[in-house]
């Protein structure tokens, strides 16, 4: 690339994108600050749920008829069986396996922390309360396999579920153009270490439907995981909204990253973690918060000169169209603008970067100090990159061991317990004006009045 070259993609990348944000009004913060908007057409609400009615009449015959019409592929068997399976892992790279069991004892070790306690509490004499945890029966896993086939993320949805020990672990992917068992083996090994062994090759909308619902093949889940483009996004909302269907982790939205830095960052690591997310898709969204008018121009340079050399430059430089420089007085104004957008990954690379991190409180996950990118998260570090994004970070959490449970409650009284706490109820129960309720617990009072125990 040219050095005119870059300086037309700094100068398409400037002026539109850098705001100071002390001089903008309450409106402008806000417009500052919004997502791409999301295509929630009546269109794709139409096709997703003509998708989702089709394969509930029709089943697997719809499943490969999908897979005919989107993927090529006239021969889909669904099953990616045992064998197959095997065949795939064989042809994996040593480094890549290498790779993938670092990746999986780093997740596996920071979730298994994450245990759930079952609880037991007497609250009042003769009476006690316990609180269980109970895995999910059965979770369907999305794997999406589009541009860029995402074998993390079977760590992220796979290790957790194997921790939780769910009886029954569904993994979907879509599959290869050039045949339909053509998934990588960097997925299926994945896979193998999870202990998933049910792999169907269909995605889409159509692949969210059958988890949903259930096929001769593929039986039905209780909650379906996993990101996907928007008609899987949309295909997940209306299943999650249908009592027959399944239940679902969170919505999810476009991927996205905030940094807020000061002068002493490093630019070209700034740029680098900008561009990391820029590369998921078109409509991601990265920005820069910094008190630093310096930092800022010089970021922009490194990010024309790093765009310039990514095989997905295309997508990056889609995405970095909506991409926000904000100059800020200082940090503290910087949080402020930070803690209002709600960030899915915030990248905080300042000279008090882990005391600044505390102040934080609406962000999905926080890569602290300059040697932790965001990338570490998404592969390695540990913790899970299912996050909520478009600002439902502010209350919602990211994907953990306990989404793959349920908890209950259990409680029992003993005589004396229902002596002590009978009357409370029989009057809360008439101040409601529910005499069945009042009934219930006094025909018992009465009872025990006659007993001599």
């Amino acid at each position: 690339m040219t050095d005119m070259t870059v300086m037309m993609d700094m100068m398409d990348m400037t002026d539109k994108t850098v705001f100071d944000w002390s001089t903008l009004s309450a409106t402008e913060q806000a417009a500052v600050l919004a997502r791409p908007k999301l295509d929630d057409s009546s269109d794709i609400q139409q096709t997703v749920a003509s998708i989702i009615e089709t394969v509930r009449q029709q089943g697997d015959t719809a499943l490969v008829a999908y897979s005919q019409q989107f993927d090529g592929l006239s021969n889909n068997a669904l099953v990616l069986n045992k064998q197959q399976q095997q065949q795939r892992i064989n042809d994996l790279s040593a480094d890549r396996k290498a790779a993938i069991d670092l990746a999986y004892g780093n997740i596996r070790r920071f979730h298994a922390a994450q245990l759930p306690q079952d609880i037991e509490v007497e609250t009042s004499p003769g009476v006690v309360c316990q609180l269980k945890n109970r895995a999910i029966n059965a979770v369907g896993l999305y794997i999406p396999a589009g541009t860029a086939p995402l074998p993390s993320t079977v760590l992220m949805l796979g290790v957790p579920a194997q921790l939780a020990g769910c009886e029954r672990v569904v993994m979907v992917t879509p599959p290869g153009k050039a045949a339909a068992d053509a998934i990588t083996p960097e997925i299926v090994y994945a896979a193998f270490l999870c202990g998933i062994t049910e792999i169907y090759t269909i995605g889409g909308a159509q692949a969210i439907a059958a988890l949903a619902y259930g096929t001769a093949t593929i039986a039905k889940v209780d909650k379906i995981f996993g990101p996907g483009n928007r008609y899987v996004t949309e295909a997940k909302q209306q299943v999650s909204q249908q009592q027959s269907g399944a239940q679902i982790d969170m919505p999810a939205g476009p991927s996205e990253v905030l940094v807020v830095a000061d002068s002493a960052a490093n630019a070209s690591f700034v740029a680098a973690d900008l561009l990391s997310q820029a590369e998921h898709g078109v409509d991601s969204q990265v920005l820069l918060v910094s008190d630093s008018a310096e930092l800022i121009q010089q970021v922009q340079v490194e990010v024309a000169l790093q765009v310039s050399t990514l095989p997905r430059q295309a997508i990056a430089k889609a995405a970095l169209q909506h991409s926000r420089y904000i100059l800020t007085a200082d940090i503290q104004q910087a949080v402020a603008v930070t803690n209002a957008y709600a960030p899915e990954h915030l990248i905080i690379q300042t000279n008090n970067a882990e005391q600044l991190a505390l102040q934080f409180t609406s962000a999905a996950s926080i890569f602290v100090g300059a040697w932790t990118p965001e990338s570490a998260g998404d592969y390695a570090s540990g913790t899970n990159h299912v996050l909520p994004t478009y600002g439902y970070s502010k209350t919602l959490s990211s994907l953990s061991l306990v989404d793959f449970y349920r908890r209950y409650t259990v409680q029992q009284l003993t005589k004396t317990g229902l002596r002590n706490i009978g009357p409370a109820i029989v009057t809360l129960a008439q101040a409601e004006g529910l005499d069945a309720h009042a009934a219930a617990v006094s025909k018992r009072l009465a009872v025990l009045a006659l007993s001599q125990e």
